[in-house]
C-alpha cells in the first residue's frame, strides 16, 4: 500500500491517481511558496549569491567560456583541428608535458598534434603562396628568397602559440591576483566559508581569473575532485613557477578555516593579503631594475638604427638599380615590425603581478558607450566608430594616392602641373620640363636597369606628390586612432570617475563604519556620511543611496544595486561593488559586524592603493622615456630623415637630368657620360615617404602597447585609449615635421642647383 493509498482507492483503482496528483500538486505549491519567501528574505539575486556547492558558478563557467574563450581563441582551435586532419605530425616527446600545461592554462581545445600540424602547414603555405604571387607581380627573385626566409622564421613562433596564449593568460590573470585575495579575505572576515568566498571573488573579478575560479567549481561538479579545497590546490599548482606568493596567500586563507581562535583567524587572513602585496612590490622592483637593457635594445633596434639607416637608402638605390621601393617596404613594413613586436612581447611576458583595472564596458548596460551616441528628439541613436574611421581614412588615402591616379588616367602620360620659374602655375606636357621650379607629379625618364625599362616614365618625384603622400600616412593613423579613441573615450571617463571615487572611498568607508559602530542603522548612516562629505565624489555616491532610501522607499540593498536607480549604476567599479556587497552581507549579522567589516575593507583598499602607487613610481623613469620616444623623438627623427631623403633625391635627379642634357647637346666625349652611368633611378620620395610613414605608424602602435603593458599590465581599455591618442598626435607631429622639412630642403636643393650650369 502506498503512502497516499486508501483502502477504497485500492479496491476501486480509479480514484487513486487523481488523489495522488492533487496531493503532490499541493505539496509543490506550498514548497514553492516558502522557497520564494526564503529567497526574498535572504535577498538572493542571480549569481550574486551562489550556492555553497558552487553549482551556480559551475554553470556560469560553461557560458562564460563560450563568451570569452571561444570568441578570442576559436579561430586558432579550428585551424589546428583542420591542420591535423590534413597532415598529422607527432610532437617532440620531451615537450609534451610543457604543451599540456600551456593548453590547460589557456583553456584551449586543441591537441598537441594539431598545434604541430598548424605550425608546419602555415609556413609552407606562406612560403609557396607568397613567393608565387609576388614573383608574378614584381618579377623579382628577392621575394622568393624573402618568403622562404619568412616561412622558415615563423615555424618556431607558430609552434609556441600555446605558450604565448598561456603567457598572455598568466599576465592578465596575475594582474588580478591582488584583487582576488582582497575579495576572498574581505568575504571570509565575516563569513568563514571558502566556497562562498571563492564564488564571491569569481563574481567580482574580470576575466580571465574569474574563469579560472569558476573552473575550480566546475572540476568539483564534474567529479574530477572531491572537494573545493582539493580542486583549488590543484589549480594553485599551475602558478608554482610563476607566483608562489599567490599560492602562499591562498594557503594562509585555507589555514584560517582550522583556527578556533577568532583573533588568530583574522590575523592569518590579514597576513595573506600582506604576503601578496609585499611579494608584488618585490617582484616589480626586480622587474624595473632589469627592464632598462631590454627597453634600450628595443629602442635602438626598432627605432633609431632603422630610421638612421633610411638616410643611406636613397644613395644605395641610386647606385644599385636592382633595389626598388617595394623591397624596402617588405623589410621595413613587414619583417622589421614583426621582429620588434616579438621583442616587445618578450619584455611584457616577464612582467610580474600588478594591480589591474577592469573595463566598465564589459558590463552589458555600458557597452553602448563604445559607440557615438547622439539624440534626435527622444530617440537615442548609436553609431559605430568603425564607420567614421573607415570613411575618414578612405577619403584621406584616396587623396594621398591622387598623383598615381592622375597619372594613370591622364590622356597624356607626360602631363603635369608645375610651378613656373617665372612665377605662377602652368600645365606642361613635357617630362623634366626645364621651366619647372616645382612639380606636382614630377615623372622622369627612366634610365632602366641592365637595359630594362630605359626611357619609360617613372615617378612621381615632384614635391607636390611628396606632400600629398603624407595624407596616406595620416589616413592610416587617423582611421585607427579615431576608432580606438572614440570607442574608449566615454568608457574611460566613466572609469576615471569610478577611480576617483575609489581613491576617496577608503576614508568614506571609515566614516560609514564608525557611524554603524555607533549604533546607527545603515539607512540613517548613509545620509549622515553624505552630509559630512558633501561636494566630493564619495559624498555624491552616498547621497544617491540616501535619496533612493528616503524618496523611493528602497531597502539599502536596492538603493545600491538596483539596475535602474541604484547608486552603482553611475559608478561601475568592482571594488566599490564588492565593498557594498560586504556591507549588505555583514549587516545581516548586526551593525557591529558590519562596521568592523567596512573598516577592514577601507584598510585593505588603502594598502592596495599604496602598493600600486609604489609600483608606478618604480616604472616612472622608464615609462617617461618611452612616452617621449612615442610623442616626439620617433616622429621627429623620421620626419627629418624624410626631408633629407627628398633633398638628396631631388639633387641626384636634377644632376642626372642636367648630365643627360649635356650629353645630348653634343658636349665633349666623356664630359657627362661617365658620371651619368653612375646614377640609376632613385626611389621616388612619394613611395619612400609612404614606406616610412607606415613604419612610423607601426612603431608607435608597438611602443604604445609596450608602454601600456609595462605601466598598467593587461589593461585593454587603457591600451585602446592610449593608442587613439598616440596614433593621432604622434603621427600628426611626424607629418608636420616631414612636410616642413621637405619644403625647406627642396627649396635648398633648388637654390644649390641654380649655380650648376647646364
Amino acid at each position: 500500500m502506498g503512502l497516499f493509498d486508501t483502502p477504497g482507492e485500492e479496491e476501486g483503482g480509479e480514484e487513486k491517481p487523481a488523489e495522488e496528483k492533487k496531493l503532490k500538486s499541493e505539496i509543490e505549491s506550498v514548497a514553492q511558496k516558502y522557497k520564494q519567501k526564503i529567497d526574498e528574505h535572504m535577498e538572493i539575486t542571480g549569481a550574486a549569491e551562489p550556492s555553497a556547492d558552487g553549482e551556480m558558478v559551475s554553470r556560469d563557467y560553461q557560458s562564460f567560456r563560450e563568451e570569452y574563450v571561444e570568441t578570442n581563441q576559436s579561430w586558432y582551435e579550428k585551424c589546428c583541428a583542420k591542420s591535423e586532419k590534413i597532415l598529422k605530425i607527432k610532437p617532440d616527446p620531451a615537450k609534451i608535458e610543457e604543451y599540456q600545461e600551456a593548453i590547460k592554462i589557456a583553456h584551449l581545445k586543441v591537441t598537441i598534434e594539431g598545434v604541430y600540424s598548424f605550425a608546419v602547414l602555415v609556413p609552407i603555405a606562406v612560403a609557396l603562396g607568397g613567393s608565387l604571387i609576388t614573383f608574378a607581380i614584381f618579377q623579382s627573385l628577392f621575394f622568393i628568397f624573402f618568403f622562404l626566409v619568412v616561412g622558415a622564421a615563423i615555424m618556431k613562433p607558430l609552434q609556441n602559440i600555446p605558450f604565448y596564449l598561456a603567457n598572455g593568460w598568466r599576465m592578465k590573470a596575475s594582474n588580478q591576483m591582488v584583487l582576488c585575495i582582497f575579495y576572498v579575505v574581505t568575504y571570509m572576515r565575516h563569513t568563514s566559508n571558502l566556497e562562498l568566498a571563492i564564488a564571491f571573488a569569481s563574481e567580482h573579478l574580470a576575466p580571465p581569473l574569474s574563469l579560472d575560479l569558476k573552473k575550480v567549481f566546475w572540476d568539483v561538479e564534474t567529479g574530477k575532485y572531491e572537494s573545493i579545497k582539493e580542486s583549488l590546490d590543484a589549480y594553485l599548482m599551475t602558478w608554482k613557477k610563476w607566483d608562489p606568493e599567490f599560492i602562499e596567500a591562498f594557503h594562509l586563507v585555507e589555514s584560517s578555516l582550522y583556527e578556533g581562535d577568532e583573533a588568530r583567524r583574522l590575523e592569518m587572513l590579514d597576513k595573506s593579503l600582506s604576503v601578496i602585496l609585499d611579494g608584488t612590490y618585490e617582484k616589480m622592483l626586480h622587474y624595473a631594475q632589469n627592464l632598462k637593457s631590454p627597453v634600450m635594445m628595443l629602442h635602438m633596434l626598432g627605432v633609431i638604427l632603422p630610421i638612421l639607416g633610411l638616410v643611406i637608402l636613397p644613395l644605395m638605390v641610386s647606385f644599385v638599380c636592382q633595389v626598388k621601393w617595394y623591397h624596402i617596404m617588405a623589410l621595413y613594413d613587414f619583417a622589421l615590425p614583426v621582429g620588434v613586436f616579438f621583442l616587445a612581447k618578450n619584455i611584457l611576458a616577464s612582467r610580474p603581478t600588478g594591480y589591474g583595472d577592469s573595463d566598465p564596458a564589459d558590463e552589458p548596460e555600458l557597452r553602448k558607450f563604445r559607440n557615438i551616441i547622439f539624440h534626435v528628439g527622444k530617440k537615442e541613436i548609436q553609431l559605430s566608430p568603425l564607420y567614421v574611421s573607415l570613411i575618414v581614412g578612405s577619403l584621406l588615402i584616396l587623396i594621398g594616392f591622387s598623383p598615381l591616379i592622375l597619372h594613370l588616367f591622364a590622356g597624356d602620360s607626360n602631363w603635369d602641373l608645375i610651378l613656373h620659374k617665372e612665377g605662377g602655375l602652368a600645365v606642361t606636357n613635357k617630362l623634366e620640363d626645364p621651366n619647372a621650379k616645382m612639380n606636382l607629379l614630377g615623372y622622369q625618364i627612366g634610365k632602366g636597369c641592365n637595359g630594362v625599362g630605359v626611357g619609360e616614365p617613372i615617378g612621381p618625384y615632384g614635391i607636390g606628390a611628396s606632400m600629398l603622400s603624407l595624407l596616406v600616412t595620416l589616413g592610416l593613423a587617423l582611421s585607427a586612432g579615431l576608432y580606438y579613441k572614440i570607442s574608449s573615450k566615454n568608457v574611460i571617463e566613466i572609469r576615471e570617475r569610478s577611480k576617483q571615487l575609489e581613491n576617496e572611498f577608503a576614508s568614506a568607508l571609515f566614516q560609514l563604519g564608525n557611524r554603524l559602530g555607533d549604533g546607527l542603522p545603515a539607512e540613517i548612516a548613509f545620509g549622515k556620511v553624505a552630509d559630512s562629505m558633501q561636494g566630493t565624489v564619495s559624498g555624491n555616491f552616498f547621497q544617491t543611496v540616501s535619496q533612493n532610501i528616503t524618496r523611493l522607499g528602497m531597502s539599502v540593498h536596492e538603493a545600491i544595486f538596483d539596475p535602474e536607480h541604484g547608486a552603482l549604476r553611475s559608478y561601475p567599479s568592482k571594488v566599490i561593488e564588492s565593498s557594498m556587497k560586504v556591507l549588505s552581507e555583514s549587516s545581516k549579522k548586526g551593525p557591529k559586524i558590519a562596521a568592523q567589516a567596512l573598516i577592514n575593507v577601507a584598510r585593505y583598499i588603502k594598502e592596495i592603493h599604496a602598493v600600486n602607487e609604489r609600483l608606478k613610481d618604480l616604472m616612472s623613469e622608464i615609462i617617461s622615456s618611452m612616452k617621449s620616444q612615442i610623442k616626439f623623438l620617433t616622429p621627429a627623427i623620421a620626419g627629418i630623415v624624410i626631408g633629407i631623403t627628398a633633398m638628396i633625391t631631388t639633387i641626384l635627379g636634377k644632376l642626372g637630368g642636367q648630365l643627360r642634357s649635356i650629353s645630348s647637346a653634343g658636349g665633349q666625349p666623356g664630359s657627362g657620360a661617365g658620371l651619368l652611368a653612375l646614377f640609376g633611378d632613385s626611389v621616388p620620395p612619394f613611395y619612400f615617404q609612404v614606406v616610412v610613414g607606415i613604419y612610423v605608424v607601426e612603431i608607435i602602435y608597438i611602443l604604445t602597447i609596450v608602454t601600456n603593458g609595462i605601466e598598467e599590465g593587461a589593461d585593454q581599455l587603457s591600451e585602446r585609449y592610449n593608442l587613439g591618442v598616440n596614433l593621432t598626435k604622434s603621427v600628426m607631429t611626424y607629418i608636420i615635421i616631414a612636410g616642413v622639412v621637405m619644403l625647406l630642403f627642396n627649396l635648398l636643393a633648388v637654390s644649390i642647383l641654380k649655380g650648376i650650369a647646364v
